[in-house]
């Protein structure tokens, strides 16, 4: 990978990470298909990539952050949404990560962009399933929405399934208003990445050092530039459409390239 492909991936995760589209996806599709890339490797540079979309995440939120580390009492709604998503995250997201890691035998990315289409379509069916907003904010919130939000948050290991789109729809089908459903589901994503990112850490190692900067610099400032538009697009346009639009796209290329 050179310097310009990295910039061009840095700026797809940094674009699509706030969009209810899966931008694991985006970025695995562009690399088994543009870049030649095997799946598996594909797949390290994927999970590296939340990096430096995770540290936008972080400063955009900064204050959020610093509110959870002065309450870390249970008692605090925050700490507690926090804590139990990610402790259900772990316990969803973990069996799948062993299984995309070591069930593969998928050499030339055929299967894995198979699967992505698919996963697609299934998150565009959840987002259109979940409903409006409801009324519930965050002092509202129970375990049980908790749990639930972070178990659907570890689904969205696989590529295809949006992190953002998934929880969001979580929320809003527990009855949560929007705007705390966006507000969490992006708190949780900077703790659920740098889960993945020490899981994966043995295989992040072997990225290329000038490589890995690149990737996080550009990841980086392409996700704080874009967040605030991002997420007042996110509120307006039905991306349930554009990804089961995608995903079917990308299901009947892979089965049409099978048939040929």
């Amino acid at each position: 990978m050179d310097g310009i492909q990295a910039i061009v991936l840095g700026l797809i995760q940094g674009a699509t990470e706030w969009l209810p589209i899966s931008s694991e996806a985006q970025t695995m599709l562009y690399m088994l298909n543009h870049l030649g890339l095997d799946p598996q490797t594909a797949l390290t540079y994927a999970f590296f990539l939340h990096a430096g979309t995770m540290i936008a995440a972080f400063v955009r939120f900064r204050e959020e952050f610093f509110d959870v580390l002065r309450n870390l009492s249970p008692s605090f709604p925050m700490t507690r949404v926090l804590v139990i998503a990610t402790l259900c995250t772990a316990v969803s997201a973990v069996p799948l990560y062993l299984l995309l890691r070591y069930a593969s035998v998928d050499a030339d990315g055929t299967v894995f962009t198979l699967i992505i289409g698919l996963m697609l379509i299934v998150t565009g069916l959840v987002m259109q399933r979940a409903g409006s907003a409801g009324e519930r904010h965050l002092a509202e919130m129970t375990d049980a929405d908790a749990i639930l939000v972070g178990v659907a948050q570890g689904f969205a290991i696989i590529p295809g399934i949006s992190r953002s789109g998934t929880t969001v729809a979580a929320l809003l089908a527990r009855n949560i208003e929007q705007e705390t459903a966006l507000t969490v589901s992006f708190l949780m994503s900077v703790p659920a990445a740098l889960g993945v990112l020490a899981l994966d850490s043995g295989n992040i190692a072997q990225i290329p050092l000038q490589t890995a900067a690149v990737l996080l610099a550009s990841s980086l400032a392409a996700g704080y530039l874009c967040i605030d538009v991002l997420l007042a697009v996110a509120r307006r346009v039905a991306f349930w459409i554009f990804c089961v639009a995608l995903g079917t796209l990308t299901v009947v290329l892979v089965v049409g390239g099978a048939l040929l």
